[in-house]
């Protein structure tokens, strides 16, 4: 026999496709050829193979080995492949009889002495292999808790080509997933622990309840950061679709926690100002990775300090914010990473930063202007919330009564997006930000005349854009949410226009 096959999966982005090993033995000078558009790791791994099958008590076939890695018009990068070469190559010599890997999906890297490491991407390469018809793959034993948690598979492991080799030939059993239950989450930041700021506070359970961007602007010291880090604590822990999403974009970025489990806590990133446009929307040579943005996806994305981010990374967030997702193209073809963060937004109100506030600025105002002009006004129209806060004052600071904490505001938050989701089935929707603003202006959804007076007067005058005008709609459906009511009031639309407006940024 010369000629063998064995399954693996490709990877571009977080789009999976089955992709068939193919060996071919034929007479001729000794040699490797691979086809099918390898990277760079895909050329090299035919040194990789050799010494593992070496290395692992098996004889290399001195023959014309011809790799073929179909579909060919799919780019192929990365070492996951090396364990479905050895095996197919094996295979197609006559030293395995490749019947027991009939309809399994191989993944996995080798070392040089024949030890299989674990990859990245294993989720989201599982995930496509099932949707594929699979219902058998073999994973590196690090990755075999990952590769679990796609329901429907059954999945093994293996440390060893030798291993592989031995569960082939004899049926030796190979490494099975862990059973053992998920450590307990160490508690995050808590609300009760932020010192008054009720403005703050108010707008936070407005951004959680309707997954709004909000945008905090005040001096140094009035909490800016300490709320925005506390948003993840009070959104709801993610269903298995957002989980699989998210879990899978971490597995790619090689940033999965130790097990290899769902992800069901929201995500939080927070660059540095420093920070490139590659690393927050994603980049890099070869295959792009996923950025910050991606890595928040159904999460928080703070950009602290954010005049001093460059203009060119922050202009990059505009395409995501409004789409949910980044498509990264590049010479070789282009990946897709989704994106549906909450961006949140801390600034100072000037270069000066006094604490004091604006009552002791010493900037003057064309310096003012010129800071926060680095926050564009097409960003800011697509943050929904835009709240200025006050300094924080001594008796604020010293009070002893009781904030709520995260898990009361918490209880509310996920009230309200159960109305929101409930209201919005049949339009395929959950969250109040999410809602089309043709939809919120056709019927049974548009609000009366009466409720939109104001609204639709600073529409006129051209304080407001038609997206502002949307988007104050979409909070005041939250806000309404929040408190209970089956359908927005001049009331929620007088709060939800104060909240986008702030004082003027």
């Amino acid at each position: 026999m010369s000629y063998a096959r064995v399954l693996c999966v490709g990877l571009v982005g977080v789009t999976g496709q089955l992709v068939e090993v193919e060996v071919d033995l034929a007479a001729g000078l000794p040699g490797v050829v691979i086809s099918g558009l390898p990277d760079t790791a895909l050329h090299e791994a035919r040194d990789r193979v050799r010494a593992a099958v070496v290395n692992s008590g098996q004889r290399w076939p001195n023959r014309r080995i011809t790799l073929n890695l179909l579909p060919a018009t799919l780019p192929k990068f990365g070492s996951a492949f090396d364990l479905a070469i050895a095996v197919a190559l094996l295979g197609g010599s006559g030293e395995l009889p490749l019947l027991p890997l009939d309809g399994v999906a191989v993944l996995g890297e080798l070392g040089l002495d024949g030890t299989v490491r674990p990859v990245r991407g294993v989720l989201p390469m599982v995930a496509a292999a099932a949707k594929a018809g699979v219902q058998r793959v073999i994973v590196p034993a690090g990755n075999t808790a990952e590769a679990a948690v796609v329901p429907g598979l059954l999945v093994r492991g293996v440390d060893t080509l030798h291993r592989l080799v031995a569960f082939v030939r004899d049926g030796t059993p190979l490494i099975e997933p862990p059973v053992d239950a998920p450590p307990p989450s160490a508690p995050g930041p808590d609300l009760a622990e932020v010192a008054g700021q009720g403005l703050g506070r108010r707008a936070l359970e407005v951004a959680a309840a309707g997954g709004h961007h909000l945008a905090l602007i005040g001096p140094p010291g009035a909490g800016k950061t300490m709320l925005a880090e506390r948003l993840p604590s009070i959104l709801p822990e993610l269903d298995d679709e957002a989980a699989l999403e998210v879990t899978a974009v971490h597995s790619i970025a090689g940033l999965l926690p130790a097990g290899g489990r769902l992800i069901r806590r929201p995500p939080f990133q927070a660059p540095h100002h420093t920070a490139t446009v590659p690393s927050i929307v994603g980049g890099g040579s070869g295959l792009a990775r996923p950025g910050a943005i991606s890595l928040a996806h159904r999460g928080v994305l703070l950009m602290d300090e954010a005049p001093e981010f460059s203009k060119a990374a922050l202009e990059a967030l505009r395409q995501p914010l409004e789409h949910g997702r980044v498509l990264l193209a590049r010479s070789r073809g282009s990946a897709e990473y989704p994106a549906r963060a909450q961006l949140v937004i801390a600034a100072n109100p000037c270069p000066c930063a006094n604490p004091a506030g604006d009552d002791r600025c010493e900037c003057p105002p064309l310096a003012r202007r010129r800071y926060l002009g680095r926050l564009s006004g097409p960003l800011l129209d697509r943050i929904d919330l835009q709240v200025r806060l006050p300094p924080m004052r001594a008796a604020e600071l010293m009070e002893t009564t009781s904030h709520e904490s995260s898990a009361v505001v918490a209880r509310r938050v996920a009230a309200a997006r159960a109305a929101a989701a409930e209201r919005w089935a049949p339009l395929g929707r959950r969250l109040n930000a999410e809602i089309p603003g043709p939809e919120l202006r056709r019927a049974p959804w548009r609000l009366p005349g009466r409720v939109t007076v104001e609204l639709r007067s600073r529409l006129d005058s051209g304080s407001l854009s038609a997206r502002g005008f949307d988007r104050v709609v979409r909070l005041a459906w939250t806000i309404a949410d929040l408190d209970g009511r089956a359908r927005p009031d001049a009331g929620d639309v007088g709060e939800a226009i104060a909240l986008r407006t702030g004082e003027g940024i």
